[in-house]
């Protein structure tokens, strides 16, 4: 039984080293909710970067499906129109942000590393939301201290 679970666990792109990122205490429970409620509810394109991320050796730093929801649901409440993202990785949560927002939303992303974000960006490419999404390489910091200087 045990065997299975961890083997569906990882189809589903769960990070079976670190454990459920979760306050359950039931890594069963957990599936199962991630089974019955996150993942039918979860875009194609999500799905798609998110399966691409379980492969990358640091896919321990993305955002959960259930975080990725939970983070959507949130912005539609409070009408977010503008956004910033402090650490992009492969980009799921960036993704689920920019769907999240209205046509005309902007997203300012931010990562030191353009090299995880570009793995994710085809997806976003064919998600339809690109045009939301300034892309700034580099520490936050500094990025933002130009921003202000401009």
């Amino acid at each position: 039984m045990a065997e299975n679970v961890e083997s569906k666990e990882n189809q589903n792109g769960r990070h079976q080293e670190v454990g459920h990122k979760s306050l359950l205490q039931s890594d069963a429970l957990y599936q199962y909710i991630l089974e019955t409620s996150v993942y039918p509810k979860e875009p194609e394109p999500m799905k798609e970067l998110r399966e691409i991320t379980a492969n990358h050796p640091w896919n321990i730093m993305t955002t959960s499906a259930d975080e990725g929801q939970f983070l959507s649901m949130l912005l539609k409440l409070i009408n977010a129109k503008n956004t910033m993202e402090i650490g992009v990785y492969t980009g799921y949560s960036l993704l689920a942000t920019a769907l999240a927002l209205p046509h005309d939303g902007k997203i300012l992303a931010m990562d030191i590393n353009r090299e995880n974000y570009e793995l994710g960006l085809p997806v976003i490419k064919k998600a339809g939301v690109e045009h939301k999404i300034d892309f700034r390489e580099g520490p936050a910091l500094p990025v933002l201290d130009e921003m202000i200087q401009d």
